[in-house]
């Protein structure tokens, strides 16, 4: 086993015998020693995907950096729901991803699959929901969070759901000014 010490974490590398899976031979472990006592003792795992998102934090192709509004950081990930640069809602970072985009009447929502997350050409699921807005957004948060797929995404998607349908309907032409009291009174009299 071999140790690599940066500032923040510890690196712990252990290969395994005779798997050639990189996230299989693998042990990726942070924090401070105690920590990853602690963390092995409960069964937990730091995986790929746990480094990927550490790694490509700070610099990724999605990433928006504006210095005003206080140095806010944003993200055109399509699989993010909220497009704020966070390791919970970045698509490319996690396994199961979720994102809902504007269709020709209505909205697409897009799922990951874990079985086929390291190919991203067949990688993704498109469900395009054309009905009225409260079925729309009971299919969203079935499709999201009554399966089991990713529940803490449920009131982000189906808030995007509501917000693109909203854009979608034709805006009504303001009314013309009506006249009241005398203005209204010296029209009807010109008029008569």
């Amino acid at each position: 086993m071999s140790q690599y010490v940066s500032a923040d974490f510890i690196w712990e590398v252990t290969p395994r015998s005779g798997r050639r899976d990189l996230e299989e031979d693998l042990d990726v472990g942070f924090g401070s020693r105690e920590q990853e006592k602690m963390g092995k003792e409960r069964g937990a795992k730091r995986t790929i995907t746990d480094s990927c998102g550490m790694y490509l934090g700070s610099q990724n192709a999605f990433l928006v950096k504006r210095t005003s509004g206080g140095g806010s950081r944003f993200s055109r990930d399509p699989l993010n729901l909220t497009n704020k640069h966070s390791r919970k809602y970045a698509g490319f970072v996690n396994d199961k991803a979720v994102g809902v985009v504007p269709a020709e009447k209505g909205v697409t929502l897009i799922t990951k699959k874990t079985s086929a997350s390291q190919k991203p050409a067949v990688s993704l699921i498109k469900t395009t929901f054309r009905k009225s807005g409260r079925k729309t957004f009971a299919g969203v948060a079935k499709s999201v969070a009554k399966n089991g797929y990713r529940a803490d995404l449920r009131a982000e998607a189906v808030a995007r759901s509501s917000a693109i349908l909203q854009s979608q309907t034709p805006k009504k032409d303001a009314p013309a000014p009506k006249l009241r009291g005398s203005k209204a009174a010296k029209a009807a009299a010109k008029g008569e």
